[in-house]
């Protein structure tokens, strides 16, 4: 532990958060995927930067670039608390003008070299990079120190899948030591484990890196016009024939709320994931523990009221069941059954929500029925309306998943009162 502890002080987390998330669909209209809302307080970037936190390494820096609004406010807001002269910090790299550089990032390899300078500036010995946009917890410093006992040029975080669930992924061929021997993207056929033919290892998106090593490596790769500047096309390959890459599993690492638990990770990246993944919080006993205090997920939380529900009638009762209802609530005669109420959600009396998702700020007015639905943020649900009984009607006005889930937003909504009036007067 002392060991461990020494490692993450020289220590950086560099969390790449620019990508859209474009299979969220509207809910990155307006802000990146790492800001979108998860589990009824948090975003899902909080689960990197916590994850940093809790393993002891207190110096960060997130790199954005589309529509980092949302993101930076909520970095601004919740993650504050770092004191400089306690020599920890997170710093905010918008991709901008550097130098005779083009203003954005070309590829996650390139968000890191245009911001070598700053990195120098920290004066760290390694350098852990990682996606902004997954759901899970993980102790980095394990990670830090198997990296450094292998005296590995690269370690790359893999979750252990079924083999032909891989075939979305960067997979790892590993030695019985797990020595990289090949970096394949995304094979139709991938190859299994030393122990299990049947499993894979699947990149995970998290690189351990020595500073000195990948900033050698990241000021090659800028001056290469062949290459895409990206870590898992470009950089990673070229050390799997060229070094020493190792993989580390997320089995070893993961946090997990009891020793018999699975190892959780979910990328939410579509609407039927993070619809799933939310519903998931509000099982007896759900695979991630938003409850434990040992490791916390450190968030922006708003001062509010608790949450408050209202009418107590037969057919006029405020009330939540297998639910998770967030402070601010108002539950005003509102049957909730198996939903995730995020901050200041407002419902009115005699509607139903089954299976709903219902991002921050939200109304819901009288006897609307809403059913396996995704529900945007400050979305005002009028008087009666019905989602989720007639699919083909849904499916006009909003976007109905694969997976039958519906996903709400105000332009949406807007867009179907402007067809009504339309329809009213031919």
């Amino acid at each position: 532990m002392q060991n461990n502890r020494r490692l993450t002080n020289r220590a950086m987390a560099f969390v790449l958060a620019g990508g859209r998330g474009s299979r969220l669909k509207e809910l990155t209209d307006r802000r990146v995927k790492p800001a979108v809302y998860f589990g009824g307080k948090a975003r899902i970037i909080d689960f990197a930067l916590s994850n940093a936190m809790n393993s002891g390494i207190r110096k960060m820096a997130v790199a954005t670039q589309y529509k980092a609004h949302s993101l930076i406010r909520h970095c601004q807001r919740g993650w504050s608390f770092f004191r400089v002269e306690r020599n920890e910090f997170l710093d905010i790299l918008p991709a901008s003008q550097r130098g005779n550089n083009e203003a954005w990032y070309r590829g996650t390899a390139d968000a890191v070299t245009q911001n070598i300078d700053i990195v120098d500036s920290y004066d760290i010995d390694h350098i852990i990079i990682l996606a902004g946009d997954h759901i899970y917890k993980m102790d980095y410093a394990e990670m830090l120190r198997e990296h450094v006992e292998n005296g590995a040029d690269v370690t790359i975080g893999c979750l252990t899948v079924p083999r032909m669930e891989a075939t979305a992924f960067g997979v790892m061929h590993v030695d019985e030591n797990d020595r990289i021997t090949q970096f394949l993207e995304k094979p139709a056929d991938p190859p299994g484990t030393p122990e299990d033919p049947n499993k894979a290892l699947a990149s995970m998106g998290i690189y351990v890196f020595s500073w000195p090593f990948l900033r050698d490596l990241l000021k090659a790769d800028a001056e290469d016009p062949n290459s895409s500047h990206d870590f898992g096309n470009d950089l990673i390959p070229d050390i799997v024939k060229n070094g020493k890459a190792m993989a580390h599993r997320f089995d070893t690492s993961c946090v997990r709320h009891a020793p018999d638990a699975p190892a959780y990770w979910r990328d939410v990246g579509t609407v039927d994931a993070f619809w799933q993944a939310n519903i998931d919080l509000t099982d007896f006993t759900p695979d991630l523990n938003l409850w434990d205090k040992n490791w916390p997920i450190w968030t922006y939380s708003e001062s509010v009221p608790p949450a408050k529900f209202i009418h107590d009638e037969s057919d006029r009762r405020g009330v939540a069941i297998s639910s998770m209802v967030s402070g601010g609530c108002i539950i005003s005669g509102t049957e909730v059954r198996n939903s995730l109420l995020f901050t200041e959600v407002h419902t009115n009396s005699y509607a139903v929500l089954d299976h709903a998702v219902v991002l921050p700020y939200v109304t819901v007015n009288r006897s609307a029925r809403l059913r396996r639905v995704v529900i945007d943020r400050g979305v005002i649900i009028p008087e009666g309306l019905v989602v989720g009984e007639d699919p083909v009607e849904d499916a006009k006005w909003f976007r109905v998943s694969n997976k039958g889930i519906t996903l709400i937003t105000q332009d949406m909504l807007d867009a179907r009162e402007a067809g009504i009036q339309r329809e009213s007067k031919s």
